[in-house]
């Protein structure tokens, strides 16, 4: 394999977690840290300390980047470690531009099972209300709108970040 693999195999990655996560609601640390592990002794094996660094940063930066969402109970820990496995792959600066896509893709998802499941206007609704609580509280999970206790539907985010690291990974 190549460097030029790295990308290839992010994006598989990243299909599999997308289409495990639509079938079954989770992504399996199988796939997140067995990826992880298996980009960083690739990269190290290809570009040595330099590829172990830019792995090693592209997963910390990954992981960084969504585990915000993840402390507030607006992601599942499986999408955290999905972007922090895709980063090991890809590195730092593409695993930011996925990120970037996926959050895109992701309001757009969002947007259509809103519509789909007639439970738009409520979305909105909690939205706004979440603003208003993180004003008065500070920036805290909210109790009724975590995605453990949220009665909406739920969108099977793995899926957008398949679809985001694909835009990146095509526009790079």
């Amino acid at each position: 394999m190549t460097t030029e693999t790295a990308p290839m195999v992010a994006l598989a990655v990243a299909g599999i977690g997308g289409v495990i996560d639509l079938r079954t609601r989770r992504i399996p640390n199988l796939l997140t840290f067995g990826s992880s592990a298996a980009a960083l002794i690739f990269h190290t094996s290809t570009s040595g300390l330099h590829g172990l660094a830019h792995s090693t940063a592209g997963w910390a930066v990954g992981i960084a980047l969504f585990l915000p969402m993840f402390l507030l109970r607006g992601l599942g820990a499986g999408d955290v470690k999905l972007l922090g496995a895709i980063g090991a792959w890809l590195g730092p600066l593409l695993v930011l531009r996925a990120a970037l896509y996926t959050v895109l893709v992701g309001g757009v998802l969002a947007l259509l099972v809103g519509l789909r499941h007639k439970y738009l206007g409520q979305a909105f609704r909690n939205l706004w209300g979440l603003f208003g609580f993180w004003r008065a509280t500070g920036i805290q999970p909210q109790p009724g709108l975590t995605i453990d206790e949220s009665p909406g539907p739920r969108l099977a985010y793995g899926v957008a970040i398949a679809l985001g690291t694909a835009v990146a990974v095509w526009v790079s």
